[in-house]
């Protein structure tokens, strides 16, 4: 863990680097934001997958123990499930504006 915690470090370390030490000029300013933009996109898209995941295990697992409460649960999971969809896609019209 210790090891984990120091790469981090020098990792935030490193982000600082490129404007301290860039010279008027000489070289052409890096553009971040592709690796940003992938970045986001990447966490957007794979945090939500794990929450429709759990959205899922979670009302198969109520139909389950209350069959007779299907029509409402199927009801709630079809509306989280679209919450949880809309996420990523307000993501990925953020890409789409910054790129």
């Amino acid at each position: 863990m210790r090891k984990l915690q120091y790469v981090f470090m020098a990792l935030a370390a490193l982000s600082f680097v490129v404007p301290a030490f860039a010279q008027s000029g000489a070289s052409p300013a890096v553009n971040l934001v592709p690796i940003g933009v992938g970045l986001a996109m990447g966490l957007a898209a794979g945090l939500c997958g794990l929450g429709q995941g759990k959205a899922v295990a979670s009302a198969t697992e109520a139909v389950a123990r209350n069959p007779g409460a299907r029509s409402a649960i199927q009801i709630l999971l079809i509306l989280g499930l679209a919450f949880i969809e809309s996420l990523t896609l307000f993501t990925l019209v953020m890409v789409f504006l910054k790129m």
